[in-house]
């Protein structure tokens, strides 16, 4: 083996070594889990660094990738930058001397939540794969209240439906009435999951006659329990005070019938002393004898002298 020979191993031996021993100046952090909000942007946070032995490293690499994908979503080397669509360096004046090697999703979908990886390469060494994740969270829309029969009143059944969209992960809609207590025993819910995969919430609340308030309010609420949003249906005037009108009804009855029943038992008693009165006196003139009475009854004619010289 000739000289220049061994200066080549030397050389390679050298640089395998530097590389070796570099690793230990190099390091990526990342945080274990991001969350991003539906429709918005979401970052998965990573920088790199160094000991205080390197002195102004240069990165030379970085590579984004998300699990389960060969395709790279974001590739620097030699300078050049190569991006996925919706995919960029979280600071947009990003160079090679800038160690915040963050990855920006600027539209964040329900695909892109899962497992990321991250590989870096500097002029001072470089790390082993490192991994991140993003959890993608979607804020419900703003319910909306449906009802049969369109012209609620007191005297019938009244089903309520309530729904809200957009949201994940799964949530609930509760039902609260205008003393803001809530009716759970009451409801049916159903959790749908949509094709671009977000949920949509659906909740029906049966209203039994005569058992009907002045409002309900549908509220959705979620995963965590957070309420999100809500929706308040006011019943009209003429279903929510028709029992009371019922009422009012019957009480002005009840205040019209009680003194005409006092006046009828009155009137009814005074007829039947009246009635009293004249069989009395009647009885009383059939006792008193009369001259033409006698007269007739008994053909006496004394009797009958006696009435006309007034003596009898």
């Amino acid at each position: 083996m000739n000289m220049a020979s061994v200066g080549i191993l030397f050389l390679f031996f050298i640089v395998i070594r530097a590389q070796s021993e570099g690793k230990n100046f190099v390091k990526v952090e990342c945080k274990t889990e991001n969350v991003g909000q539906y429709g918005q942007q979401s970052m998965l946070d990573c920088v790199v660094k160094t000991s205080e032995e390197v002195k102004e490293p240069k990165i030379t690499v970085v590579t984004w990738k998300k699990k389960g994908s060969e395709d790279a979503l974001l590739v620097f080397h030699k300078g050049k930058t190569t991006l996925r669509p919706g995919y960029k360096f979280a600071e947009s004046s990003w160079n090679d001397r800038n160690m915040n090697i963050s990855l920006l999703i600027t539209n964040t979908m329900m695909v892109n939540s899962g497992d990321y990886t991250c590989l870096v390469f500097t002029d001072s060494g470089d790390d082993e794969e490192t991994e991140t994740s993003l959890r993608v969270t979607a804020k419900y829309n703003k319910p909306t209240i449906s009802f049969i029969p369109e012209n609620i009143t007191r005297r019938e059944d009244v089903i309520l439906s309530c729904s809200s969209v957009g949201g994940y992960p799964e949530g609930q809609l509760r039902w609260f009435d205008e003393h803001n207590k809530n009716w759970p025993a009451s409801s049916e819910m159903e959790a749908e999951l949509t094709n671009d995969g977000l949920f949509k919430l659906s909740s029906k609340l049966t209203l039994l006659k005569n058992s009907i308030f002045s409002k309900y309010t549908c509220v959705v609420f979620n995963s965590s329990g957070g309420k999100e949003d809500e929706v308040t249906l006011e019943i009209p005037d003429t279903a929510a005070s028709e029992g009371q009108e019922q009422r009012k009804v019957s009480d002005q009855t009840s205040k019209i019938v009680a003194p005409v029943v006092v006046i009828g038992s009155l009137i009814v008693g005074l007829l039947l002393a009246l009635l009293i009165y004249r069989r009395r006196s009647q009885r009383h003139h059939r006792e008193v004898p009369t001259c033409e009475s006698d007269a007739e009854q008994g053909d006496h004619v004394e009797m009958y002298k006696e009435c006309e010289d007034g003596t009898a």
